[in-house]
């Protein structure tokens, strides 16, 4: 019988089985968690014929190598980078096939952070409240890949390996890196708790990434932003997207893992299909929050 399962050559500096999350459990205390960037994802996984839910590797800023015990079909995206097999070049962006035993090297990340892997099958450790995905927040999920380690994949998809969507017309198929950081922010519930001024610096200045950002937040560095209220709230319910401040008044978009609760006063919430760009923007990114009406 093939061993469908691959060992980690090198791990990387943080590289994480995701898949489209596991949503509907906050009220357990459980973050949606995820692919940061779910149309790379959907992309590489619709590459290997996988269904657009099978999970992959997210690798941050210097990728990974694997070794794969089977020969199989893999497809990096995301984040362009240098891809090998055997230390052959391979492509970048489409379909390749890996005989067993050989090593899949995904580079450092030229533009952007984050690379995603799919392999045909999918990878497939023990789900977690239906979802493989690692989430760093709460330590569900399998923990973050390391040298030696060893995973399985799945099943062989029947379906072909099909290619990405067509683009619309002026549109480029492999959206790159951002250069700039454009979110579209519904205010609230909290712009109450901040000064007319504030809102204004909120909506008027731009912001850049921070390195101490993560899968947990976006965190910015910028004009802070001024209170009109004092205090602290009882901590309520966060979701995916919300513009959190803490007390040194610069705004944190909450990512994939973010906590499910928090008792800093949310300004506003991120567009949902802005939040994939955020997941490529490398610190120093202008950042800039444009208000989308009520």
């Amino acid at each position: 019988m093939t061993d469908r399962a691959f060992a980690v050559v090198r791990a990387g500096a943080l590289t994480t089985v995701q898949d489209l999350g596991r949503p509907g459990h906050a009220h357990l205390g459980v973050p949606h968690s995820g692919a940061l960037d779910p149309y790379a994802s959907g992309l590489v996984n619709r590459l290997v014929g996988n269904p657009a839910d099978a999970a992959v590797l997210e690798t941050t800023v210097d990728g990974c190598a694997v070794r794969p015990r089977c020969a199989v079909t893999v497809a990096v995206g995301g984040a362009p980078c240098p891809v090998t097999v055997d230390g052959r070049p391979a492509g970048w962006g489409t379909a390749v096939r890996v005989p067993a035993g050989a090593v899949l090297e995904v580079g450092t990340a030229v533009r952007g952070l984050r690379c995603y892997v799919a392999f045909a099958g999918g990878v497939a450790p023990d789900p977690v409240l239906g979802s493989r995905s690692t989430d760093l927040l709460s330590g569900l999920g399998p923990a973050p890949l390391r040298d030696g380690a060893v995973l399985p994949l799945g099943p062989a998809p029947s379906s072909a390996p099909g290619a990405p969507p067509a683009p619309a017309p002026g549109v480029v198929p492999w959206p790159g890196p951002p250069r700039e950081l454009v979110l579209g922010v519904r205010l609230g519930p909290r712009d109450d708790w901040f000064t007319r001024r504030a809102l204004s610096t909120f909506a008027t200045h731009a912001y850049r990434v921070s390195p101490a950002s993560n899968r947990i937040g976006l965190r910015t560095e910028g004009p802070p932003l001024e209170r009109a209220v004092a205090g602290e709230l009882p901590s309520e319910g966060m979701v995916l997207g919300a513009v959190q401040v803490p007390p040194d008044g610069r705004p944190v978009v909450f990512l994939a893992d973010h906590p499910t609760t928090g008792g800093y006063p949310v300004v506003a919430v991120v567009r949902e299909r802005d939040l994939a760009a955020a997941a490529q923007a490398v610190p120093g990114t202008p950042v800039r929050f444009v208000p989308t009406g009520p």
